[in-house]
């Protein structure tokens, strides 16, 4: 059973940092694409960034750009997303997706397993 366990959300300054975990389990994920997409109060779930596991490629929103880095732990099988420089936007709630991508990987319909969501608050 694929299960994708996120943690380190909460409740940050405008301007601060938080660290995303996302533990996999339950199959290889090496050939997988792993994402991160939020989806703030009434609002659609939006790409945020993602990465493909076996060559480390990432990719990332415009909005995220320079501020975000996402990353992962083979021995752990944990990927990462660091975010800095918070802003009041990035509030929403943060899921972690994993799914055999292709060429594009924005696309939230594109990834086939999904986390439960972390809850992430900036404060302005």
């Amino acid at each position: 059973q694929v299960q994708l366990v996120e943690s380190g959300g909460g409740l940050v300054q405008a301007g601060g940092s938080l660290r995303l975990s996302c533990a996999a389990s339950g199959r290889t994920f090496s050939s997988y694409t792993m994402g991160w997409f939020r989806q703030a109060p009434g609002k659609e779930r939006d790409f945020v960034a993602a990465i493909r596991w076996s060559s480390g490629r990432t990719y990332y929103a415009d909005s995220v750009k320079g501020r975000f880095t996402i990353s992962r732990d083979n021995a752990r099988n944990t990927v990462y997303l660091q975010m800095n420089s918070l802003k009041p936007e990035g509030t929403g709630v943060y899921y972690c997706a994993a799914g055999p991508t292709g060429p594009v990987v924005g696309g939230d319909h594109d990834y086939n397993y999904w986390g439960q969501g972390t809850q992430v608050t900036v404060s302005s």
